[in-house]
This record gives C-alpha cells, sequence and structure tokens, in this order.
C-alpha cells in the first residue's frame, strides 16, 4: 500500500536524519539536520492519520505509536529551540 510506504520512508527518515544531525559538522548544521528529523516526524504522524482515514490501520493500534510520535516531535523543536537560543 502507498500510504504505508510512505510512511515506513518518513519514519526511518527520522533516525538517519537524527544520527546526521548529532554527528553534524557545527551547530548551524546540527539545526539544519534536527529541521530535517522535525519534518519527518510530522510527516509521520500524518501518514499514520492517513492510514486510520483510509481504514487501513485502527486507530486503538496507532495510539500509543501516534502519542510516542508527538512527544518525539516535542523533544525535536524543543531541541532546535535550545540550539538557536545557545549560538
Amino acid at each position: 500500500m502507498v500510504l504505508g510506504k510512505q510512511l515506513l520512508r518518513a519514519g526511518t527518515s527520522v533516525g538517519a536524519n537524527y544520527r546526521a544531525a548529532v554527528r553534524g559538522k557545527s551547530r548551524a548544521d546540527f539545526i539544519l539536520k534536527m529541521g530535517y528529523v522535525e519534518e519527518e516526524c510530522d510527516e509521520s504522524l500524518y501518514w499514520m492519520e492517513m492510514l486510520i482515514e483510509s481504514g487501513s490501520l485502527r486507530p486503538k493500534l496507532a495510539s500509543a505509536l501516534m502519542i510516542e510520535g508527538e512527544e518525539i516531535l516535542s523533544i525535536v523543536v524543543a531541541s532546535i529551540k535550545t540550539a538557536r537560543r545557545n549560538k
């Protein structure tokens, strides 16, 4: 299914981009790459919503994963704000 593949791509991109951010060459590079993490995490949540709306995924099964995704997104946004503030 197309939606599931999109979720797989976005979800795995979160981890890959986070790893790249941690290994960033500078604070600016870290902030840039954490921005990608933020985008991909939000996109993952979007694809889960689409899977639920399409009837391909039961909300009860996705609930805990979506809560965790929102928590990760909040942590990433806070990290970006902290990195910008500590420039």
